[in-house]
């Protein structure tokens, strides 16, 4: 199996300005992350920033780094540029690894470039793990998604999904068994000729409504195809907090 890794690395952040290159055991993050992508067997992977400090940085560590558009929407189209620039052919895959996750599985990101190697009806991959938190059952920013009997997307939804009617009608909060609903995963890899058609396509309402860019794809008719994955991952690095933990967990070497 052929891919790539793009890594979309900006360098401004609401809540952690220069996030990227915050220091975790004596290195930029966004290196942290680099380097996990290299050990998932991807055949290239750069970092796609619009800062020449994280260029400068990526260069220091022996990564390659490609700068890219300050305008740019989301990540998504970040790499659509990259795979314009390092001109990619329309069937290569490209997995897009967000630039601050430091502890993100090699082997979640070989996995998700799998399901769509496998799969060459498929626009899209991403991943899922089953949920078994009672608090994330309700919580918004808890996105779930619901399949069909191959493994394909239906829809991803904030809201709770599917709905237990019985269950959360009477008022009932906890996961029912045999309920399948997933959590889902934040990583995705690409058909380059699809990311090629993507900013041309029309922002759907329920895309703007749910604020989650995938169901684009969904609405134009595309198909992605979801890896369920046994393990949650690790959570990422949003929020001072969620970076002193990961600090302490290269402290220890965990």
């Amino acid at each position: 199996m052929d891919f790539v890794v793009v890594i979309p690395a900006r360098f401004a952040s609401t809540r952690l300005p220069g996030k990227a290159l915050l220091d975790i055991a004596g290195k930029p993050m966004v290196i942290h992350v680099a380097e996990r992508a290299r050990q998932s067997g991807a055949r290239a992977v750069w970092i796609a920033t619009d800062d020449e400090r994280i260029v400068e940085a990526a260069r220091q560590h022996g990564h390659q780094a490609v700068m890219t558009a300050q305008g740019h929407a989301s990540g998504t189209d970040r790499i659509a540029e990259v795979v314009a620039v390092q001109n990619l052919a329309d069937d290569a895959i490209v997995v897009n690894v967000q630039g601050d996750e430091p502890r993100i599985a090699p082997g979640l990101i070989r996995e998700v470039a799998s399901a769509l190697s496998e799969h060459a009806e498929a626009a899209m991959s991403t991943a899922c793990h089953a949920l078994h938190r009672q608090a994330d059952l309700f919580d918004a920013n808890v996105v779930k998604v619901v399949l069909d009997a191959h493994s394909n997307a239906l829809y991803f939804s904030r809201a709770t999904i599917p709905w237990a009617r019985d269950e959360f009608a009477g008022g009932g909060k906890s996961i029912p068994p045999g309920l399948p609903i997933y959590r889902h995963i934040g990583i995705y890899a690409y058909r380059c000729g699809f990311l090629k058609r993507y900013a041309r396509l029309a922002p759907p309402a329920i895309e703007r409504f749910e604020a989650l860019e995938q169901l684009r794809a969904l609405w134009h008719g595309f198909r992605i195809t979801v890896a369920v994955t046994e393990q949650a991952p690790e959570a990422g690095v949003d929020t001072p907090q969620d970076l002193e933990t990961v600090r302490r967990l290269f402290a220890d070497g965990v």
